[in-house]
């Protein structure tokens, strides 16, 4: 009898059930809606798979048996911004593309777009210097949040909750003080 359990935990390790990993370091990395779930580790013997899911939704599966340690969540958080996701990332050995036992899942922390995507830096569309004072015009970016097909503007997501500072420093005797946004401005003002 214990030589059969022992040819038993033989084959199983040899199959790569029990090599297999659960995910760990769930992070969100968002911006301008752009959302992409990543974690740890980068696997050797096993697959993954994500599935995401607004709360008290269903789940949804996406980046099916996949060897890479991010999935882009995007087309999926853009429907809502305003909704709170949640995702977990199922392990699988690698050779089972019809593994019929419980696979090790991780579940990332909750995510709500609207609160936690970065806004990137936004683009000067114009500016004019009139005296001291400095007049400067901001595009905002385009995201991928769609209305009626058409991909809306962080303005037209974040509406009056959207507001921008503009820091700026002019040429000094003991050098150059910009934000990268307005180097250009700097150069061009120190002349």
């Amino acid at each position: 009898m214990l030589l059969l359990g022992l040819v038993l935990l033989q084959v199983t390790g040899a199959s790569g059930i029990t090599d297999v990993v659960a995910a760990y370091n769930l992070t969100w990395k968002s911006t301008n809606f752009k959302t992409i779930l990543e974690w740890e580790p980068k696997p050797i013997n096993h697959v993954y798979t994500v599935q995401i899911s607004p709360r008290l939704g269903n789940w949804k599966s996406k980046c099916f048996y996949t060897t890479d340690t991010e999935c882009d969540l995007t087309d999926e958080i853009v429907n809502n911004v305003n909704q709170t996701y949640l995702a977990r990332v199922f392990s699988y050995p690698a050779d089972a593309t019809d593994y019929a036992g419980e696979p090790h899942f991780t579940n990332s922390p909750e995510f709500t777009p609207y609160l936690e995507t970065k806004l990137g830096q936004p683009m000067i569309q114009s500016y004019k210097q009139v005296g001291t004072k400095l007049n400067v015009t901001v595009q905002d970016a385009r995201t991928l949040v769609r209305m009626n097909g058409t991909f809306l503007s962080l303005r037209d997501v974040f509406g009056k909750d959207l507001s921008y500072t503009l820091y700026y420093w002019k040429a000094s005797s003991t050098g150059k003080k910009c934000s990268s946004s307005l180097e250009w401005w700097c150069l061009q003002s120190s002349s």
